[in-house]
């Protein structure tokens, strides 16, 4: 199949992009590196008349230091997670994450901010930016806003943004000498959606966990927190007890839906091991 007809318009600022956006209202879309909205035009799942192109806003663009934060402009594309400096200095999580998106060729094309806008419950990003208590930055007519993502994330392809609002970029805390991060997937072929995946970030005290947080994607119909998990491990020595007492609380974070491919106590389970699996990197020379 082939998309249906439509305009196209290259903007080159937010203010050109949103105004668009406003004049065609529900019939129009913005795309970037298209590695999702494309798909769904070739097979007219979607058929907006007006495209617009926001990969020349200057504005979305660009990795630095703001006071506390890692400021990560929407339009760094996956493949720069793993080559900008910065970001493996000051946010190793998403640096640890991005190799397991896909293949070379999707990374080459879909950007951060695409992956987080789109919310997709499987994806590796949503769950990362979860993990680091990142804040989403947001424009639209009303101006700049920044939501956290724990808020950012409403449902099933559903997130706060608001009807033609964009996200700009990813704040993320920067990464400090006292932490750990850990990072893995399970899926049957590299590439292939995950049967499960998790990020974690730990905050050390010696050998005791001061704090972390453990993410989870693949679970549900949103990037899931492992709030139960964490409790019993904050202030713990990271050690087999309590690494087994952290993997029997998981069954009170995530309830995985039942489906065809994977039942849910087997997704259950793998997210069990992939916890035990990562802590025990995490609690490695603490």
């Amino acid at each position: 199949m082939k998309a249906r007809a439509f305009s196209y318009l290259r903007a080159r600022t937010t203010e050109e992009a949103l105004a668009a956006h406003g004049q065609q209202g529900e019939d129009a879309r913005f795309i970037a590196g298209g590695q999702s909205l494309v798909p769904t035009l070739a097979l007219r799942l979607q058929a907006p008349k007006l495209l617009i192109d926001i990969t020349h806003i200057a504005e979305l663009r660009g990795v630095r230091r703001e006071g506390e934060f890692l400021r990560i402009g929407a339009l760094t594309r996956h493949c720069e997670t793993l080559s900008e400096p910065l970001i493996g200095e000051f946010a190793p999580l998403l640096r640890a994450a991005a190799p397991f998106i896909a293949h070379p060729a999707i990374r080459n094309r879909g950007t951060l901010g695409g992956s987080i806008a789109l919310a997709d419950p499987a994806s590796e990003f949503p769950a990362v930016v979860l993990a680091l208590d990142a804040e989403i930055e947001i424009v639209g007519f009303a101006g700049h806003r920044r939501v956290r993502a724990a808020d950012f994330f409403v449902g099933l392809f559903e997130t706060a943004l608001a009807p033609g609002e964009l996200v700009t970029a990813v704040h993320v805390p920067l990464f400090k000498a006292n932490q750990k991060i850990a990072f893995d997937e399970l899926a049957r072929r590299r590439g292939d959606y995950a049967l499960v995946g998790c990020g974690m970030i730990a905050t050390l005290d010696g050998a005791k966990i001061e704090t972390i947080r453990i993410a989870f994607f693949a679970v549900g119909n949103v990037p899931t927190r492992a709030r139960h998990a964490e409790d019993v491990l904050n202030g713990q020595a990271l050690d087999a007890a309590a690494i087994a007492t952290a993997q029997a609380a998981l069954g009170q974070d995530i309830a995985p839906p039942e489906s065809d491919e994977v039942p849910s106590a087997m997704r259950l389970h793998l997210a069990r091991v992939l916890l035990g699996r990562l802590l025990g990197r995490i609690g490695e020379g603490a």
